[in-house]
């Protein structure tokens, strides 16, 4: 790799373009690293705002940067050293916690933008093009600075699919899952970005199951069922035709439906013979799919689904994985209706980080008098409040059409 740094309006059509200065939010692709072709891709490169991009110069065309920045060769070179530092160690970035009302309007645009890049990368797979792990990595990343800053907002949105997204916003959801509870188990960085990478590419596999199939609205026959369930094969051996894929992203794609107690598919794996990766990309995976709206069910609760995850952790997963993994999520999960010792109703919207059963509530109707209350922020952390989490409650008994609204504010789903 021969990288160098060049302003934007010097590019040209044949260099290769490794990547983009600045966050991966303003870029104007999905994948940074290709070789310029078309005259609009420049155009949309000068238009967006990037200042800066790295070239390649040993894949595409080169340019004498020390003349056109004024630079010794010395000091370019230098440069370059401290991106390519800093390239490989993006997850080791300290980030500042956010409040989930402070996230939540970034993790919305993030999620956007994940999802798009994910179509874009799932649909090219289905067409035959390998999957590398330099273009997915960026994504990856932009998605666990969201994740560290606050775990819930982006977790939560990205719970939120339109049946026509489901696969992909799935995917986008088990990574960040997958960064979460890495964090929870106090992985080191590298491992966690890892971690990251295997949950946004498990489930490609399902880009060689036939759209009728894979969308179908109903429930599926027998014959269909086993077709979806080759999509881990699938996978495996759509990943292997990538560069740069790591071990843990090949292992979790092949083994994120096998089972503790050998039930599973593809190998009927059991126990230490299934990865801590894969054990983790099981518990991501059941969580995001049980609790996501699909055309042929209703998503349970948050707090419903941890509760029978819970139920089925002896057969299904691991226990300290799934432990870590509550942790993370928490015991009432952002979204969870709850009622409260004091006789009112109240949505979660904020895990405070100190106690599982103490998160932040949105109160709003009162069961006593049977009327919407104006929506109050209560923290059950606080040593001032005596109030206390009672249940949580089904959502479809209440039917509260607004609940959603409550926990996500104005901020619109995503896709």
């Amino acid at each position: 790799m021969m990288l160098k740094r060049i302003k934007v309006e010097h590019l040209k059509l044949g260099m290769h373009l490794q990547e983009l200065c600045g966050s991966w939010m303003s870029h104007p692709f999905w994948r940074s690293s290709f070789v310029l072709k078309d005259p609009k891709d420049i155009q949309r490169i000068l238009e967006s705002g990037v200042q800066e991009a790295w070239i390649d110069t040993g894949k595409g065309l080169d340019v004498d940067i020390a003349i056109e920045t004024g630079q010794s060769k010395a000091e370019v070179e230098a440069q370059i050293d401290i991106a390519l530092v800093g390239i490989d160690n993006r997850a080791t970035e300290v980030h500042q916690r956010s409040s989930f009302s402070e996230e939540i309007q970034r993790a919305a645009k993030t999620c956007a933008k994940s999802r798009d890049a994910v179509v874009s990368m799932f649909q090219e797979a289905r067409m035959g093009k390998a999957i590398e792990s330099e273009d997915a990595l960026p994504l990856v990343e932009e998605i666990s600075r969201s994740v560290l800053r606050n775990p819930g907002a982006l977790i939560s949105l990205a719970r939120l699919k339109r049946a026509d997204d489901y696969t992909y916003m799935h995917s986008v959801a088990v990574c960040a899952l997958m960064i979460s509870l890495a964090q929870q188990m106090k992985l080191e960085p590298q491992e966690m970005r890892a971690a990251g990478l295997a949950g946004l590419l498990h489930d490609v596999g399902k880009m060689m199951i036939p759209l009728e199939v894979l969308n179908k609205p109903g429930k599926l026959s027998d014959a269909e069922f086993a077709l979806v369930k080759t999509h881990p094969e699938e996978g495996y051996k759509m990943l292997l035709n990538g560069n740069g894929i790591a071990e843990i992203a090949l292992d979790v794609c092949i083994h994120h439906h096998e089972k503790v107690d050998g039930s599973g598919y593809p190998h009927r794996l059991r126990d230490d013979a299934i990865s801590l990766y894969a054990k983790m990309g099981a518990v991501c995976d059941v969580y995001d799919a049980v609790t996501s709206e699909r055309p042929y069910k209703k998503g349970w609760d948050p707090a419903e689904a941890v509760r029978r995850m819970a139920e089925w952790s002896n057969s299904h997963f691991q226990n300290n994985v799934f432990q870590a993994f509550v942790k993370a999520v928490g015991i009432y999960p952002i979204g969870t209706l709850v009622r409260l010792h004091s006789g009112r109703l109240g949505v979660v919207i904020e895990q405070t980080g100190r106690s599982l059963l103490k998160p932040q509530v949105k109160v709003f109707f009162s069961l006593k008098s049977q009327v919407r209350l104006k929506p109050e922020i209560i923290d059950l952390d606080n040593p001032a409040c005596s109030d206390k989490i009672a249940a949580h409650e089904d959502p479809l008994k209440w039917g509260f059409p607004d609940l959603e609204q409550l926990w996500r504010g104005s901020v619109p789903r995503p896709g």
